[in-house]
C-alpha cells in the first residue's frame, strides 16, 4: 500500500481507516424526492477506530453484536461484566482478520484475550490487540521516495468483573493505546510522532436463566458498555488532537432450549458513537456556526454533546439567510444509532451456524451487510469462522474474513472453594 504523504495526510491515513468508510462533504440522497426526504453526508471520524473493530469471528458473524451474548474469551472487548458469568474457569481466544481486502492485500488484525475466574464472584481478564497497517511508501510533494515503514496501532486492556447478585454484574477495564502510523518521519521541518491515548470501560450485564417461554427453557441476557471514555490523540507537537471512539452499546440477546440437543439464540445490538458531530458553517465566512456545536470541546463536554449535536439539514439562500429543515436535527442524531444482530443454533454444545445484518444509515458511513459463519468445538477447543457480505456496492469492508481459536478449561481448581 503507497501512500504521497506530507502532514496533512495524517488525517487522511485516518480517514481510510476509518470504520465508517464515507466522506464529511454535504452530499444529497440521489434517490431521495422531496427536501424533507432529503439527508446531508456528515460522517463521524475518529482517531484509532481499530478500537470498534469486532475482533472475534462469533460476534463477526451475528451482525457485529455481541455485549449480551453468553459469556466466552472475548468478553472483554464486548462487555467486561460478562467474565464473571463464564461456566468456565479459563477461557482464551486468538482470532485474527484480513482487513479491507478491497482496498489493500496486507492489513490485518489480530486479538489475544484471556479470562480467568478468581471465584464465584469475581473474574478478570487481558487482552493484546495489534493492527497492521501493511507497508506505506512515504513521498514528498514531488514525489521523491522518503522511507518505507510498516504502521501498526495496538491496545492494551486489562479488566475486572464483580457480581452483585446471582443475575447482575457490573464491570470496569482500562487501555492503552499507541498509533504508530508515521515512525517518527520529520516532514516540513514538525516532526510526527506515534499518537497515545488511555481510556477506560464501564459495563453492566443481566442474566436470567429462568426466562422460559412457550414451555421452553430460556436464558435471557441485557449488556450495556460504555467503551474509550479516554484521552484525545495528536500525532504531531503542534497538530489538534483527534477523539478516540468513545462508544455506547446496548442489547440484549435471548437462548431458546429447542430440547437436550439443540439451542437457539437470538441478539440485537444497538451502538453509537459518544463524538461530537460536525457542524455546518456559515457559507460566506466559513467560521460562524450557523447549526450543531463546536466540536473543538474536551472528552467528557464531547460526550454529552454527542446526544444533541446534530446540524440537521441547512439550506442556505442566495442573499445569506438559512433555514434549517424541520425534525432534520432529531432525524439525524437517530441514523448515528447503527443496529447489528444475528441468530445462533447450536447442536450440543458441539456445532454452532451463525448469520446477521449490520446497518448503518448512508449518510453516517454506509456499512451495510450481511454476516454468517459456523463454529465446532473438540474437547477445549473451538474453532469459530465467519464471513461478510456486504449488501452496498464498492463497500471495502466486502468479503471480509475472520478466524477465531477458542480454549476453555472448567476444571482447573474448584473455583468455590475461593470463597469466602
Amino acid at each position: 500500500m503507497t501512500y504521497k504523504f506530507h502532514l496533512l495526510h495524517l488525517t487522511a491515513i485516518a480517514v481510510v481507516l476509518n470504520l465508517s468508510v464515507g466522506s464529511s462533504i454535504a452530499q444529497l440522497d440521489p434517490d431521495a424526492s422531496g427536501r424533507e426526504n432529503q439527508v446531508d453526508m456528515n460522517t463521524i471520524t475518529t482517531a484509532v477506530p481499530f478500537l470498534m473493530i469486532a475482533p472475534d469471528s462469533r460476534s463477526g458473524a451475528l451482525g457485529d453484536a455481541g455485549v449480551a451474548l453468553s459469556p466466552d474469551g472475548n468478553s472483554l472487548h464486548w462487555n467486561a461484566a460478562k467474565m464473571v458469568f463464564s461456566e468456565n474457569e479459563l477461557e482464551t481466544s486468538l482470532s485474527y482478520a484480513p482487513w479491507l481486502r478491497a482496498l489493500v492485500d496486507d492489513m490485518n488484525l489480530a486479538y489475544l484475550t484471556m479470562n480467568r475466574k478468581i471465584n464465584k464472584r469475581q473474574a478478570y481478564g487481558l487482552a493484546l490487540r495489534y493492527f497492521s497497517l501493511g507497508n506505506i511508501t512515504f513521498t514528498d510533494q514531488v514525489g521523491t521516495t522518503i522511507r518505507d515503514i510498516q504502521p501498526a496501532e495496538l491496545s492494551l486492556d486489562a479488566g475486572f468483573s464483580q457480581k452483585f447478585t446471582d443475575k447482575f454484574s457490573g464491570g470496569v477495564a482500562g487501555r492503552f493505546v499507541h498509533s504508530n502510523l508515521t515512525g517518527g518521519t520529520s516532514v516540513s521541518g514538525a516532526e510526527s510522532k506515534p499518537g497515545i491515548a488511555v481510556a477506560a470501560d464501564v459495563s453492566v450485564f443481566y442474566s436470567n436463566k429462568n426466562a422460559n417461554w412457550g414451555g421452553k427453557k430460556g436464558t435471557f441476557n441485557y449488556g450495556m458498555n460504555i467503551s474509550n471514555i479516554g484521552s484525545k490523540m495528536s500525532y504531531t507537537e503542534t497538530a489538534a488532537r483527534d477523539f478516540i471512539p468513545a462508544n455506547l452499546r446496548l442489547g440484549v440477546a435471548y437462548t431458546m432450549e429447542l430440547d437436550d440437543y439443540n439451542d437457539i439464540t437470538f441478539t440485537i445490538d444497538g451502538n453509537k458513537l459518544l463524538v461530537p458531530t460536525a457542524p455546518v458553517y456559515d457559507q460566506q465566512d466559513g467560521n460562524t456556526i450557523v447549526s450543531g456545536y463546536s466540536n473543538d470541546v474536551g472528552t467528557a463536554t464531547g460526550i454529552v454533546q454527542s446526544f444533541y449535536d446534530a446540524p440537521g439539514i441547512v439550506d442556505f439562500n442566495d442573499d445569506g439567510t438559512y433555514s434549517i429543515l424541520p425534525g432534520s436535527i432529531f432525524r439525524e442524531e437517530m441514523r448515528e444509532i447503527n443496529l447489528g444482530g444475528g441468530l445462533e443454533y447450536t447442536f450440543s454444545d458441539v456445532f454452532a451456524f451463525r448469520t446477521g445484518y449490520f446497518f448503518e444509515h448512508w449518510s453516517k458511513g454506509n456499512r451495510q451487510f450481511i454476516t454468517m459463519g459456523a463454529g465446532m468445538k473438540y474437547t477445549v477447543f473451538t474453532i469459530d469462522l465467519s464471513y461478510l457480505v456486504s449488501t452496498t456496492q464498492t463497500n471495502p469492508l466486502a468479503n471480509t474474513l475472520r478466524f477465531t481459536l477458542r480454549m476453555q478449561f472448567s476444571d482447573l481448581l474448584d473455583v468455590g472453594s475461593a470463597v469466602n
